[in-house]
């Protein structure tokens, strides 16, 4: 299957994923509890997947060699810590934005942050060059954000600040992706990659939890008998992480964001037509900033070109 399908059915993901653990944060009323179930559920599927497949446990071992030659740095390891993170704003807003908001918001975020990602290069997959093409890309989707909530900015039901933390949520995915990227070119397995993500974020997310109940700024509650729709946040983490591990290698932090736009876009959008989180509605401003962030995807194109290295004399 070509690179960009891939990439275009990962963007449906992240909007699936957003409305499943929306729904369960909204449920129980705790955003980083609801953020453990999704990261933790996620853990146990690869954990299994990891006992009948040999190739992640040689996977694993390829990194422990690419570690001790220092090809590849530890800390880089921790990106599922950054996808805890992500995850874990995640939970918490989407209730309060809805799935479409959040998504323009987070692909605003994604965008920046890709560009300054693929110029120092550290996907695995080169350096890319930033042209004036991929700035206007770039700029067209975070002047999106602001047209999508312009009617909004006084209501109620909507916090700028949680605008605001959709975007810094976007950064920290465009990091996650470009890290994963080369843990990716090491492990040769996308799901180690996987593997590795949900033991770091999930440990991650266990030492906040742990914190905010000693703190007594947490209350456990009981998760909720369904709807089962709620629970795939995991399931949906698992594949998009071995997804995007190995297609951003190839095309390159910005290319692969603005590939995923259009299905997380168009998948937000039917989310929040069909099946709407309490209190949002779709507008003519929202629908005016999705063509926009469409519009950043043809200013961006598809353009992979590399920096070149300089050539070493004789």
């Amino acid at each position: 299957m070509r690179l960009d399908i891939l990439a275009t059915l990962s963007g449906v993901m992240i909007a699936l994923q957003a409305r499943a653990n929306g729904e369960l944060s909204h449920r129980i009323n705790n955003g980083l509890e609801a953020a453990l179930v999704s990261f933790g559920s996620g853990l146990v599927i690869i954990s299994v997947i990891a006992v009948f497949n040999p190739a992640i446990k040689e996977g694993i071992a390829n990194l422990r060699q690419a570690i001790s030659r220092k090809e590849i740095a530890r800390w880089k390891l921790f990106a599922g810590a950054l996808g805890g993170s992500f995850v874990a704003i995640q939970t918490q807003i989407v209730p309060l934005i809805g799935v479409a908001v959040y998504s323009v918001a987070s692909i605003a975020g994604q965008t920046a942050v890709s560009l300054a990602v693929d110029r120092i290069g550290i996907t695995g997959g080169g350096k890319k060059a930033i042209t004036g093409r991929r700035i206007s890309a770039a700029s067209l989707t975070v002047l999106a954000v602001f047209v999508s909530v312009i009617d909004r900015i006084d209501a109620k039901n909507l916090s700028m600040i949680a605008v605001i933390a959709g975007c810094i949520a976007g950064a920290v995915v465009g990091v996650q992706r470009a890290l994963n990227g080369q843990i990716n070119e090491y492990s040769h397995q996308s799901f180690t990659t996987s593997l590795l993500n949900f033991v770091t974020g999930t440990s991650l997310l266990v030492l906040l939890l742990l914190l905010g109940v000693v703190t007594h700024q947490i209350h456990l509650v009981s998760l909720p008998s369904g709807p089962w729709w709620i629970y795939t946040g995991g399931v949906i983490g698992v594949i998009y992480i071995a997804f995007t591990s190995t297609i951003v290698q190839h095309l390159g932090v910005l290319t692969f964001t603005l590939f995923s736009v259009g299905g997380q876009l168009v998948g937000s959008l039917i989310i929040d037509l069909v099946s709407p989180t309490n209190g949002v509605n779709v507008s003519s401003y929202l629908i005016t900033g999705i063509v926009m962030t469409y519009a950043g995807v043809i200013a961006g194109g598809v353009n992979n070109s590399r920096v070149r290295k300089p050539q070493r004399h004789k």
